[in-house]
């Protein structure tokens, strides 16, 4: 009987120390390919890349062959990797471990989301795993959650179209205090553009802001990871606004009214 085999991407680079250790966490569960951007490809949200040629290179560590590198952002890697068949089709893409957690309506930006959209897209269960921290370097907790969470998928599956959204708080191991399931949070950004020159006197904008937190439910991902929960929640592709397609409709459109 063979091995599952296990798709690895990132939206931080193939070079990037959480995919290494997502590799080593999971390594046990079966076969291992890794299929990554070349360089950081955060906040790239589902782009994939239509008008330029992707580049591909193969990537070694300690002299040892580590995964292909890819010219283009997370969701070109999956799809790269499947519909490209440069490795076999796997039975579970993992995306991350992301250096900064994917909470709230970051989720709709993150490249490390879209990385296990693509994979759910193109029906094979995903999930992706991040870190809530961007300095922390031990990814030792985060590692032991996506090989439970990973063995947890391979065992119960998921629907196509839907991906476990995983982040892991800032904590070791012993402190964490459990594993909640819990909606995406509803958090709003007040942000600004900061007015800046160059040397050269020239206008450029850096983007800065804060999140308003007005809901303080505990069943929401952004509060349960303040108190050092594991935050699991479940999403999919699907936009649709199903409670309003009945008030939509109730607007009487007509196609008469476009002629009038």
């Amino acid at each position: 009987m063979s091995q599952p085999k296990l798709l690895l991407t990132n939206d931080d680079g193939i070079n990037a120390p959480g995919i290494a250790a997502l590799a080593q966490a999971v390594k046990p569960l079966g076969d291992i390919f890794i299929v990554a951007p070349i360089s950081e490809m955060s906040a790239m949200g589902h782009a994939i890349t239509l008008s330029d040629p992707i580049k591909m290179v193969e990537i070694s560590k300690n002299g040892d062959f580590f995964g292909y590198g890819i010219g283009g952002t997370p969701s070109d890697c999956v799809k790269l990797a499947i519909h490209g068949e440069i490795i076999p089709r796997p039975d579970l893409v993992i995306s991350g471990i992301n250096q900064g957690a994917n909470l709230g309506i970051d989720i709709i930006y993150s490249g490390t989301v879209a990385g296990a959209y693509e994979g759910s897209v193109l029906g094979v269960p995903s999930m992706a795993i991040s870190l809530n921290s961007f300095t922390r370097k031990d990814f030792g907790p985060a590692g032991h959650f996506a090989r439970y969470f990973a063995r947890k998928i391979l065992e119960y599956g998921l629907p196509k179209g839907t991906l476990l959204n995983i982040n892991i708080p800032d904590a070791d191991l012993e402190e964490i205090q459990g594993i909640a399931v819990v909606r995406q949070g509803q958090a709003e950004y007040h942000e600004r553009f900061d007015r800046r020159l160059d040397p050269r006197q020239r206008v450029y904008y850096w983007l800065s802001g804060q999140r308003d937190y007005k809901d303080l439910s505990p069943d929401l991902d952004e509060i349960a990871i303040q108190d050092k929960h594991v935050t699991v929640t479940p999403i999919h592709y699907d936009l649709t606004n199903y409670e309003l397609l009945d008030t939509v409709k109730s607007w009487k459109l007509s196609m008469q009214e476009i002629h009038d």
